[in-house]
């Protein structure tokens, strides 16, 4: 409440799902937004599968994918703004999930929900740590002198430590400095905005020379040299996977709800920002690497400066050492580019130990006990902190002996996080229009046929991040998500049928009487559901 009588809308709103206010209420709409923008990052999405994406297809394919890709995100967010219009609840798609499928299906849609987003949200930590090192991997070549002058090229061991060191700093960043967590988001959404748009301007403007835009609009050509896809239409499809990866994480907005002012207005405007955002950034990026190109084929070549290992970075080099014999350009801007893996990857794990202690909390996980533990002090879910740290340091381990691990893992994080998206959206496509308590974002007439297309469209993109990446398949090209997710969703699935459909009921959360469910005291912990600022 402020000021007198009036109460803030999304307060009013929550009082009617039945929940008390309890968390202040004190977010901007600008401070929302950043947080939105952090998550789903502009450089992280694009820099590392740029090079794979161009290969496939060339850039007509990529520079165009990223607008189809972007017009069918709309639905999607346009579905998840209005779900957040109506339930402006901190606990986002857990929550919608359980209360849109109602009391008989809600246990069983919330259990899925919460499961497939713990998956994306451990994954994408790992994405985020993986890519991160492949940056510092470019810089540290090219600070020692590149690939043809003698520079040091990390090695596996090295890149591992890489790894397991920024999923360690994360992690502690999370365990001792929560309150600090959101001022880094505001500060990540200007570097970001601002280091993108030197990047986008400055890149064109010193390379020697710049494609035509008939190169970079029109022309088409496929690899099947090399990735062993001769069909046209298979090599398109793998090149829309850098959209893809790029363009999800805007539900952050809905995870801040309770604490945002006007949430159910200012929730999906966030959302939809966000997405307008990182579509015209993400746009621009795409364009300024590609007319940037200064020999295609060079991108590639193992023998070039940066070793044939990452290809933003030889664009980089070869505009900066072309005009000025000098790589400090480009190692600047390689390094603006990792802060913002940096960034990423620090937002990913405070919202990875949100939905783990959020479903710790109802008892989904493993030795819940555990994981729901609250530290007394900080007010922080310690425990699942590291939880998410150790399993994501897990997923690491590949890299000793396999160069698909990326692959891998970047398919978990899509098909994990994207696919939660799918459970409250189908919930509120079948639900009758009678039951719906829509709020100010109202979509009306069109809100069954926008989730239809939106959830069409999240099962096409889980099902391409499970295809091959590559042939002939063997050991070190294959694609392991199949496998992983086949592995874990089996086993969560399992537990449902055998024993968990006996006890678990969802988000429950008893606002009116202060009662400790497991005798730990940690139920007296008024943490918000996922993730807080």
């Amino acid at each position: 409440m402020a000021g007198g009588d009036a109460v803030d809308s999304g307060e009013k709103r929550l009082n009617e799902l039945g929940y008390k206010q309890e968390l202040r209420r004190e977010m901007t709409l600008f401070k929302v937004l950043a947080i939105s923008f952090s998550t789903m990052t502009l450089f992280t999405g694009i820099t590392p599968l740029y090079g794979s994406s161009l290969q496939y297809a060339g850039p007509a394919s990529l520079v165009w994918g990223w607008v189809v890709v972007c017009f069918f995100t709309w639905f999607v967010g346009m579905a998840i703004a209005e779900i957040c219009s109506s339930f402006p609840a901190t606990g986002s798609l857990y929550f919608w999930a359980a209360h849109l499928a109602g009391p008989v299906w809600g246990p069983l849609a919330s259990w899925c929900c919460a499961w497939l987003e713990a998956i994306g949200l451990i994954a994408a930590i790992g994405s985020q740590a993986y890519a991160g090192s492949q940056v510092l991997q470019s810089i540290i070549l090219l600070c020692t002198g590149t690939n043809k002058g003698g520079g040091y090229l990390a090695p596996r061991w090295l890149f591992l430590v890489m790894y397991l060191s920024l999923t360690f700093i994360w992690a502690v960043l999370n365990t001792f400095a929560l309150e600090v967590i959101a001022f880094l988001d505001v500060i990540s959404m200007w570097w970001q905005v601002i280091g993108g748009t030197v990047i986008v301007i400055m890149l064109p403007l010193v390379a020697k020379t710049t494609q035509p835009a008939s190169y970079v609009f029109m022309h088409f050509e496929t690899a099947p040299e090399v990735t062993g896809i001769s069909s046209s239409g298979y090599a398109v499809i793998m090149s829309f996977l850098v959209s893809q990866y790029s363009l999800y994480g805007y539900d952050a907005a809905a995870l801040l709800t309770e604490e945002t002012n006007g949430a159910d207005k200012n929730g999906p405007i966030a959302i939809l920002s966000s997405i307008g955002i990182i579509g015209v950034f993400g746009w621009a990026y795409i364009l300024a690497l590609t007319f940037s190109i200064q020999d295609f084929s060079y991108l590639y070549d193992p023998t070039n400066e940066t070793a044939g290992t990452f290809v933003p970075a030889q664009i980089l080099y070869d505009a900066f050492h072309g005009r000025y014999n000098s790589s400090a350009g480009a190692i600047v801007l390689l390094f603006v580019i990792w802060a913002s893996f940096f960034f990423g990857g620090l937002s990913i794990t405070t919202g990875a130990a949100r939905v783990v202690y959020a479903l710790s909390r109802d008892g989904g996980v493993p030795i819940s006990s555990v994981w729901r533990k609250i530290h007394p002090t900080r007010k922080v879910p310690v425990n699942a902190v590291w939880f998410c740290a150790a399993v994501c340091a897990l997923l690491g381990l590949p890299i000793l002996w396999l160069d698909v691990v990326f692959t891998a893992i970047i398919s978990v994080a899509t098909i994990g996080w994207v696919g939660s998206y799918a459970v409250p959206i189908f919930a509120r496509m079948v639900i009758r229009e009678e039951d719906f308590r829509p709020g100010p974002f109202y979509l009306r007439g069109a809100s069954k046929p926008v989730c239809l297309v939106a959830f069409l469209w999240i099962c096409y993109t889980c099902s391409v991040f499970l295809l091959p990446t590559s042939y002939p398949i063997k050991m070190d090209t294959l694609n392991y998500a199949p496998i992983t997710l086949g592995v874990v969703l089996g086993l969560i699935m399992l537990w449902w049928v055998v024993d968990a459909r006996k006890w678990f009921k969802g988000p429950v959360r008893n606002i009116d009487e202060q009662v400790d469910r497991y005798g730990d005291g940690n139920a007296l912990q008024q943490t918000p559901l996922l993730l807080r600022a």
